[in-house]
């Protein structure tokens, strides 16, 4: 008699288990998200003698460097 008790409350355990899982895949690849861009800390900002000018910037320190970029 116990162990057909036993033998319910192990399957209620899987059964259980399994649907919550289930559950979770499906709520996982419906919640895929679209891949960001990646964002660039180069900004062309100017022209200057058919060259680009370039601005640089380290977001951390808050800090700009120029140059210059020319296209062969």
């Amino acid at each position: 008699m116990v162990t057909d008790y036993m033998r319910a409350v192990v399957l209620g355990a899987v059964l259980g288990m399994s649907s919550l899982s289930l559950i979770y895949m499906i709520g996982v690849a419906i919640d895929t998200k679209e891949p960001q861009q990646p964002q660039s800390n180069f900004t062309v900002v100017d022209k200057y003698k058919g060259c680009d000018v370039v601005q640089w910037s380290y977001s951390p320190l808050a800090e700009y460097k120029y140059f210059l970029h020319c296209k062969s």
